[in-house]
């Protein structure tokens, strides 16, 4: 690429008048900098270690950077990260790329469900990684969560469909059956309010010819059961009345509570959550800091469910492998 369309794609001033008229390749990064690159930085270390790896122009935005070399071309911009995402802009176009802002929950169940990840892209949050990552992938289907940073590079970025095809069938808190597809799915480890997720994910695979298989289905990071005795050793469903959900997000655990008040009015159910964590509808949610204040709190109070948010679910002496319908 021409150093004159850098300078127009990404609305900088060229600063010096260099030798060099075109770069090959470009990266945030100083470590991945080649002979002829363009690198992206506002740090004086890096943008002479790029140099010295053979950088052919340096796109900054302090007024601070000593210019070390005259030969090479230098390119101020008022903002690096948007600068960096004017430039992607131009080569998704090229690449004829589509861009899919995914909730947490739908991009989870899309890793699941997915066969094949080749010709998908799962963009990390982290602006410098995302530009990397697309910069060098040839893939045509970018997925990411973080809506700042979709916006930027694609403004007006899609989101999946609301209105897609499947239904519940019939569901416990931690089972559902549904239908999908023209398929009924037995009994599969999916809680009933993450059903809306899974079939928006479906349609979406349908829609790109995807290959998917739902029977990958299991419980997520996001919600995760296990049914356990006093002692805090998993077991199953039929020798114990207590089960420990695990979760990371409030949500889950305020759908899962209204969805025990109405089907189950007889369940105990408590929250258990960091110190100074606010939970819709519950007051005064019961604290622990560490794993043995969690494991305390788990052994002596009274409960059937107890819903425990930011904790991992390894404070439990063992894991079940499979789990089982309450």
């Amino acid at each position: 690429m021409k150093i004159e369309d850098i300078v127009n794609l990404t609305e900088g001033t060229l600063t010096n008048t260099p030798k060099v008229q075109a770069i090959e390749g470009a990266s945030v990064y100083y470590s991945k900098i080649e002979n002829g690159d363009l690198f992206f930085s506002s740090d004086q270390e890096d943008i002479d270690q790029a140099i010295a790896n053979g950088a052919y122009a340096i796109l900054y935005a302090d007024d601070s950077i000593v210019k070390n070399d005259d030969e090479i071309a230098w390119i101020k911009v008022s903002d690096l990260q948007l600068a960096a995402f004017k430039l992607i802009r131009y080569v998704i176009i090229k690449k004829e790329a589509k861009f899919f802002l995914f909730s947490e929950h739908e991009q989870t169940f899309l890793k699941m469900i997915l066969m094949h990840k080749g010709n998908i892209k799962f963009i990390a949050d982290d602006w410098k990684k995302a530009f990397e990552q697309i910069l060098n992938s040839e893939c045509s289907l970018f997925i990411g969560t973080d809506k700042e940073l979709l916006e930027l590079i694609k403004p007006g970025v899609e989101k999946l469909k609301k209105e897609v095809e499947g239904y519940a069938v019939s569901d416990t808190l931690f089972r559902s059956t549904f239908k999908v597809g023209g398929y009924v799915y037995q009994e599969k480890e999916l809680i009933p309010f993450h059903l809306e997720y899974l079939l928006r994910v479906i349609d979406f695979c349908d829609t790109y010819d995807l290959a998917y298989s739902v029977d990958r289905l299991k419980y997520t990071k996001h919600f995760t059961p296990v049914f356990i005795d006093g002692k805090l050793k998993s077991t199953q469903a039929s020798k114990s009345d207590k089960v420990a959900i695990f979760t990371d997000n409030l949500s889950d655990i305020t759908k899962a509570r209204e969805y025990v008040m109405r089907s189950n009015m007889w369940v105990k159910s408590v929250v258990m959550t960091p110190p100074k964590t606010k939970v819709p509808g519950i007051d005064h949610p019961h604290w622990f800091e560490t794993k043995e204040e969690l494991q305390d709190l788990l052994k002596n109070i009274h409960y059937n469910y107890a819903f425990i948010y930011n904790a991992d679910k390894s404070i439990l002496n063992t894991i079940q492998e499979e789990y089982s319908l309450f």
